[in-house]
């Protein structure tokens, strides 16, 4: 066991990639001999040469071009987005070849692909560079989409997603880039791909996070107990596939949800796990299921960032709203609060 940062455990994972497989491809923007804005490639170019490790032209649909001929030609490349809107110039070529190409030739055809994305705020970035973009992926099928909270969850999943057979977008969140955590590179912890975890049990009430809101989940649990409320704790890991199982075991257990994400409210990804449950708990549920989420407006300039993203204070709030109100929350339900 080591301790590392997450920029550090994705390193590991995509050196051991390349050492471990010849087909493996590592390019994009900046990542060659620079290392990437963030530093995730630091050294591979320089470990495994330029035709392994590569910088490309700042066009992003062209890389993502790039990657899906040489992932129907036997090689499993791993592009670098850069930052999250700069990817949306590519998502034409996601939404049409990357994600289909299996469905379009019944099967003959894999794309045995991983498109990295660093996403989401907290790091005071200006337009462009912060955006909770998760939902334009998992609302499109043909592709998995993975979203990594901790040093050992970043670390296994990069290396799950890369001997994956289909395209797999894996999102990074930015502002956990430095956190640290215990990793093992050689016995591996880590729940497996498309599983969910309980990071932390409860009774009261479920947490339902991923990514960069599961820090935020942990922190208002912690707070909960200091007042007696026993708050559980589910990370997600894997947005698609979708762990129903671990999800509604732990909301029937509790009898209530509270779903955390940074993007806006209105159509996101936790719109669709708060169905789930509904769907899945209607009878084991005390409360509607709530949402705590960023606003519904373009993500803000810097200085704002802080009232934007969701925090342990917002969540406390929906907890209180769920321990203590006896009628349903109208507003809520009509859609009018977040």
């Amino acid at each position: 066991m080591t301790t590392s940062s997450m920029a550090q455990a994705l390193n590991a994972a995509l050196r051991d990639a390349l050492r471990e497989d010849e087909r493996v491809l590592v390019f994009g923007e900046d990542v060659g001999p620079l290392g990437g804005v963030f530093r995730i490639t630091d050294g591979l170019t320089k470990e495994f040469g330029e035709e392994r490790c590569f910088d490309t032209p700042l066009a992003e649909a062209g890389i993502v071009g790039l990657a899906v001929g040489l992932a129907m030609g036997g090689f499993r490349p791993v592009i670098e987005m850069q930052f999250d809107a700069f990817a949306y110039p590519a998502f034409e070529q996601i939404a049409s070849h990357v994600a289909k190409l299996r469905n379009r030739t019944r099967g003959r055809l894999s794309l045995p692909m991983v498109i990295r994305i660093p996403y989401a705020g907290g790091i005071g970035g200006v337009e462009h560079h912060c955006d909770s973009s998760e939902a334009y992926y998992a609302h499109t099928p043909g592709l998995k989409v993975v979203t990594p909270a901790t040093a050992d969850d970043a670390y296994w999943l990069l290396r799950d997603a890369i001997a994956d057979p289909d395209p797999v977008i894996f999102m990074e969140p930015k502002r956990l880039y430095w956190s640290k955590g215990e990793t093992s590179v050689e016995d591996r912890r880590a729940a497996g791909f498309g599983r969910a975890a309980v990071l932390r049990e409860g009774r009261d009430a479920t947490l339902v996070a991923y990514g960069p809101t599961v820090p935020v989940a942990l922190e208002a649990a912690e707070a909960a107990a200091r007042d007696g409320r026993d708050l559980e704790v589910v990370d997600l890991r894997t947005i698609v596939p979708f762990d129903d199982a671990t999800v509604v075991s732990s909301v029937r257990k509790t009898g209530r949800c509270v779903v955390i994400q940074e993007a806006q409210g209105f159509a996101g990804v936790g719109a669709e796990i708060a169905a789930r449950v509904q769907e899945r708990c209607f009878h084991s549920l005390a409360a509607p299921v709530l949402r705590v989420t960023g606003f519904d407006i373009p993500y803000p300039p810097p200085i704002l960032e802080h009232s934007h993203l969701p925090d342990a204070d917002r969540v406390l709030d929906a907890v209180d709203r769920l321990q203590f109100d006896d009628e349903p929350d109208l507003l809520y339900l009509a859609g009018e609060a977040s």
